[in-house]
């Protein structure tokens, strides 16, 4: 009975001031939002980068080709061949016994055309295990086959964007497309793939919206190694034989050692530095731990802004109790302890926190929705400049910690409570004739 004599003559205190009660819960509210706002954009930018990696395998090694500077790919005779070649995927295949599997990517720029419609995008030369190595999924057809591969068919499949401005009212599944001069038959159509970010500097982002796969085998017999473009007026040219590698590890735990006689294999390509090798597994690891460190920062900035409100609501019951001198004569006078006192002021305070730290959470549930709205609203009236940011900006949806509800909010007390006891003890060590001498 007197904790709720206590709760209820500590609202209606508050309730006599309602501007600087709600200013002081604002306070709280603030902290504790910003608590669960900042740990939910954190663990949903942190999520996205996790999900890319983990796209890559955790069981992969990709080796890459990497376009060395100029001076080192060109001399008077021509260009000279860089990157993977037809020899290191044999070398890597039949020396490493740990290599489950292996696949082969050739990746060119060109254009796509049917009747009038036309597409720039990237030709690449695969095997069938791409569409699984970098989850693709069919729509309409099929995928390539072992056998397109072997017999070198002049087969594509079609991305989903390509098919639909090639094919806008057709189904492309029979019909044919031309590739520059040459024309192929598609057998297939893929779903929307969305594009995936680069990775911490180590792999470039792709973007598979304007793909066209045919057998690496056919691409190697009919367009071959040695690619020219013209650049106003001039002719540059390239010889690369394999843009990309995909090594399946037998096992996880043999991925770091086998990337390691990897890039010895490799090691002849120092002198041009025209090949990359990217474990994911070590991506994942320093994105967790990149996750962990970001965390603490993000909690440290939220923690700063509840000292904020904590601070408020101390300032706020010391001129409360400054106010309340007489009363708190009168109360002692009629038999009032200290301890009475002291209660009264800290039931103020954690009645504050309580409402502060309850709509904070209220406030941050919502945050998912706020940032899908705002981005909406962004999207519609700045098209180029919302293009224009990282995907990860563009595309991040905040999940909530279902730890930083429960956390924020027992914070919030936890202040409200640490901030008051003083302002309360202050109160109750009033000497009762001096405070009914107080005007």
């Amino acid at each position: 009975m007197l904790a709720l004599r206590l709760c209820n003559l500590g609202v209606k205190s508050l309730l006599l001031h309602p501007l600087r009660s709600l200013l002081t819960v604002l306070g709280i509210f603030i902290g504790v939002a910003s608590v669960i706002w900042l740990l939910a954009v954190g663990e949903g930018i942190s999520v996205k980068a996790q999900e890319q990696i983990e796209g890559l395998g955790a069981d992969n090694i990709i080796v890459r080709t990497i376009k060395p500077t100029e001076e080192k790919t060109s001399d008077s005779r021509g260009p000279i061949p860089y990157g993977l070649t037809r020899e290191d995927y044999a070398k890597l295949t039949d020396t490493i016994p740990s290599i489950e599997r292996a696949l082969p990517i050739r990746e060119l720029r060109r254009q796509f055309s049917r009747g009038t419609n036309f597409v720039d995008g990237r030709l690449v030369g695969c095997t069938p295990e791409y569409a699984e190595v970098t989850r693709l999924v069919i729509d309409r057809g099929r995928f390539l086959t072992n056998v397109d591969v072997l017999r070198e068919e002049k087969v594509c499949v079609l991305a989903a964007r390509v098919a639909q401005r090639l094919f806008p009212l057709d189904n492309p599944v029979g019909h044919s497309i031309h590739v520059e001069e040459d024309y192929y038959t598609v057998v297939g159509v893929l779903k929307h793939r969305n594009a995936m970010a680069g990775i911490a500097g180590s792999f470039s982002g792709q973007d598979f919206s304007n793909d066209v796969y045919i057998p690496i085998r056919t691409l190697w017999r009919r367009i071959g190694d040695s690619v020219v473009t013209r650049r106003s007026g001039s002719f540059q040219g390239e010889i690369v034989e394999l843009s990309q590698i995909t090594l399946r590890v037998d096992e996880v735990h043999n991925v770091i050692e086998t990337s390691r006689v990897v890039e010895s294999t490799l090691a002849w390509h120092k002198e041009l530095n025209d090949v990359n090798v990217v474990v994911p597994l070590e991506l994942l690891e320093q994105a967790r731990t990149s996750q962990l460190m970001f965390m603490l920062l993000i909690g440290l900035i939220a923690a700063i802004s509840l000292l904020v409100g904590g601070i408020g609501i101390m300032n706020i019951m010391l001129a409360t109790v400054t106010e309340r001198t007489r009363e708190i004569g009168i109360r002692r006078a009629l038999g009032a302890r200290r301890r009475d006192i002291t209660l009264q002021f800290l039931v103020e305070t954690v009645v504050l926190a309580v409402v502060g730290g309850a709509t904070g959470i209220l406030g941050g549930l919502v945050c998912p929705l706020s940032v899908r709205v705002v981005r909406g609203v962004l999207e519609a009236q700045f098209p180029r400049t919302m293009e224009n940011l990282p995907a990860a900006v563009r595309t991040v949806d905040p999940i909530i910690v279902g730890w930083s509800l429960p956390l924020a909010f027992g914070i919030s007390v936890a202040v409200g409570l640490a901030f008051g006891i003083y302002p309360a003890l202050r109160a109750a060590q009033m000497d009762p004739i001096e405070a009914l001498r107080h005007e």
